[in-house]
C-alpha cells in the first residue's frame, strides 16, 4: 500500500529526478534547470527519502542511475508528459473562451443562416463577440483584403490568389412570386417567361444583379426592374404586396417561403453560384476565428 507521504511529490521534483537522469551529471543537470548543485542534490535525496528507493548511485566521479531509477524516471516522464498535455488543452479552451470574430457576408447568407451559426457558436463561446457586416460581393471581399473582416461570406467569383476560398454550397436561381400569381400554375419557370413581368431587383451595381443581367442578354431578353431595393428582406416585402416578382439565389428562400410567397427553378438556362468562405493567406486565424470557421464548414455540410 503507497504511504501518504509518498504521493507528496511536487512536478519540479519529477523533473529534476529525469533531468539528473538525462544529463547523467548533478552539475550539469543544475544548469539546465536553473538552480544550485546543492539544491538539486537535496531534492533528488527528498524522492528517494519518499519512495524508499535509491535512484542513483553517486561517487565523487560519476553518477549511475538504477534500475529503480529507471522506472521512477519513466513514471515521471510520464506524468510530466501528461501534465504538459492537460496544461496546453486548459489554455487552448481558455484562449478560445474570450476574443472577437468579425464576419463579412453577403445579404443572402447574413438573414437566413449566419444567424443560426452564430446562436451555436455563441452557444459553445459566450465570450466571443460577433461582429457582422452586410453588403455586396466587393464590399466582402474589400473587407477581408484590408483586414477589417477575419472571415467572408461570398460567391467565389473571380477570387484573388491572395485569398484562401472554401466551397460551401452551390446555390442555383429561383423566382419568386406572390400568391395567385399567374406563373404559379407552372413547376419550373423559364427565363423568357419573366422578360414582361415587373420586377424587384437588387441595385444594378451588385453582383448577383449583374448575373441576372448579363443571363438576360446573353439569351436575347429585355428584363424589367421597376423598382429598386438594398435588401433581400425587403425584396420579399415588397413581392408579398404584389408589386412585382424577385429572381433570387436559393439561400434568400426561407425568407420568401416565411412570408408565403411562392418559389419555383428558374430554368433555361439554369444559372447557379457556387457560395464559399473567404479568407486572407496571409492573416493567421485566432483560434476564436479558427473555430467560427470550422462552425461554418460543419453548418453547410449538415
Amino acid at each position: 500500500m503507497i504511504h501518504p507521504d509518498q504521493l507528496d511529490l511536487s512536478a519540479r521534483e519529477l523533473l529534476a529526478v529525469k533531468t539528473v537522469a538525462d544529463y547523467g551529471s548533478f552539475n550539469a543537470a543544475a544548469i539546465a534547470l536553473q538552480m544550485s548543485q546543492p539544491v538539486l542534490t537535496r531534492t533528488v535525496q527528498r524522492v528517494e527519502r519518499l519512495v524508499g528507493l535509491t535512484l542513483f548511485n553517486r561517487t565523487t566521479r560519476s553518477v549511475e542511475i538504477t534500475e529503480a531509477g529507471k522506472e521512477f524516471v519513466a513514471l515521471a516522464e510520464r506524468v510530466l508528459n501528461d501534465m504538459q498535455i492537460y496544461l496546453k488543452a486548459v489554455q487552448g479552451r481558455s484562449a478560445q473562451q474570450r476574443g472577437q470574430v468579425v464576419i463579412s457576408s453577403v445579404m443572402s447568407v447574413a438573414c437566413t443562416v449566419l444567424p443560426s451559426i452564430v446562436a451555436r457558436y455563441k452557444h459553445e463561446h459566450p465570450g466571443v463577440d460577433i461582429h457582422v457586416y452586410e453588403g455586396v460581393h466587393g464590399n466582402v471581399i474589400e473587407s477581408v483584403r484590408s483586414g477589417v473582416a477575419d472571415i467572408g461570406l461570398t460567391y467565389l467569383d473571380d477570387i484573388a490568389s491572395i485569398f484562401t476560398q472554401k466551397p460551401l454550397s452551390t446555390q442555383y436561381f429561383h423566382v419568386v412570386l406572390p400568391k395567385g400569381h399567374a406563373l404559379e400554375k407552372h413547376k419550373q419557370v423559364s427565363w423568357s417567361a419573366v422578360q414582361n413581368q415587373q420586377m424587384v431587383s437588387l441595385p444594378s451595381d451588385s453582383r448577383t444583379r449583374r448575373l441576372i443581367d448579363a443571363t438576360a442578354v446573353t439569351a436575347g431578353l429585355d428584363l424589367a426592374h421597376t423598382i429598386t431595393v438594398t435588401q433581400f428582406t425587403t425584396m420579399m416585402q415588397f413581392v408579398a404586396k404584389g408589386v412585382g416578382i424577385a429572381i433570387v439565389p436559393e439561400g434568400t428562400l426561407a425568407d420568401a417561403l416565411s412570408l408565403g410567397l411562392s418559389v419555383r427553378p428558374l430554368i433555361r438556362p439554369r444559372v447557379s453560384r457556387v457560395l464559399g468562405l473567404v479568407t486572407l493567406k496571409a492573416r493567421e486565424q485566432t483560434p476564436v476565428v479558427h473555430a467560427m470557421t470550422g462552425q461554418i464548414e460543419q453548418e453547410w455540410r449538415r
